[in-house]
């Protein structure tokens, strides 16, 4: 993270740098650096991506977890409704059993017979018994593997409301044009304004926006087990004042993102917990076909998603 974090500070001085004569060498070497700084954008990328994925596989184990307890107690039922139809039977014949004792020796067969059906029904009643048993220890171990998992998303979501509280109280002071609070999918959107944050075409924040990033970051500090995705935005026009190192609004808006994460850091963020990543003007929220619509698409937006290891070590249990 430092070294991202330096390359994106290298690039601020390259950008100063290209009004002066600067050496061939410096060039390629400042060159170089921005081009690593991207490929470690791409894979931070491809880590968000996967961490998506494995919610989504830890969601459908969920449910199929809860469709196998399902299964188990209605066959638990139905073996239940077996057992006793044959306890049932078991009390017939025995009954049949001693009413032939008494009986003359003409139902010395029938006593035979009867006698071959009670240890035949005997047996079954056994083997039934066992089965039950086995059917209720395989129930109580998935109904105590669906109540952990139950347990840790209801914690999660407990956490992540309360964080998002915490969020919108610590941000009071800001207008609903300036920002946003929302929880969504289980986690956390922070969207701010371009006119909080920068000065058209400028990767430096303002006072005020710098103000907002710090409140943001007294609570992000104190809360352990969390991503953190900065994600840049702008509209479809064209970016002003073009330099080598910043061409379209791609850079802007990954420059933007590196410039909101140092503040973070600076204001006592665990930089491991923080990704900056710019989406450009590939990801609106409404179309650009108005002014009033094109400030909407600039901004940036704070993504906060909760640590899910827990649930995934559960998930690796479950599967060996």
């Amino acid at each position: 993270m430092r070294t991202v974090l330096s390359s994106f500070l290298g690039i601020v001085i390259i950008g100063f740098l290209t009004q002066c004569i600067v050496p061939k060498k410096q060039f390629d070497e400042l060159l170089a650096e921005k081009v690593k700084m991207e490929a470690d954008m791409l894979e931070m990328q491809k880590d968000i991506e996967g961490l998506s994925q494995k919610k989504d596989s830890l969601e459908t184990a969920l449910k199929r977890t809860t469709s196998d307890k399902e299964a188990i107690e209605t066959e638990l039922t139905k073996t239940s409704t077996k057992l006793n139809d044959l306890q049932a039977d078991y009390d017939k014949l025995q009954t049949y059993y001693n009413n032939a004792l008494n009986n003359s020796g003409k139902m010395t067969r029938d006593l035979k017979e009867q006698q071959e059906r009670l240890l035949a029904l005997q047996t079954t009643l056994k083997e039934a018994s066992y089965n039950n048993e086995l059917l209720e220890d395989s129930l109580a171990i998935r109904e105590a593997r669906v109540k952990e998992l139950e347990d840790i998303v209801a914690e999660s979501q407990k956490a992540i409301k309360e964080l998002k509280d915490d969020i919108s109280k610590a941000l009071l002071n800001f207008g609903s044009n300036e920002l946003s609070v929302e929880q969504r999918n289980g986690k956390i959107y922070v969207s701010l304004s371009e006119q909080l944050l920068f000065k058209s075409s400028s990767i430096q924040v303002d006072a005020k926006g710098k103000q907002a990033l710090e409140q943001l970051a007294s609570v992000l500090k104190s809360t352990p087990d969390i991503h953190v995705l900065i994600e840049g935005h702008t509209d479809n026009v064209p970016i002003a004042g073009k330099s080598k190192y910043m061409q379209d609004n791609w850079d802007l808006s990954v420059l933007r993102a590196t410039s909101i994460v140092k503040i973070l850091v600076d204001a006592g963020v665990n930089p491991n917990a923080l990704t900056p990543a710019g989406r450009g003007e590939f990801s609106p929220v409404t179309p650009n076909n108005s002014d009033a619509n094109k400030a909407k698409n600039r901004r940036t937006e704070i993504i906060i998603t909760p640590d899910l290891s827990k649930l995934f070590t559960i998930m690796e249990q479950s599967t060996n």
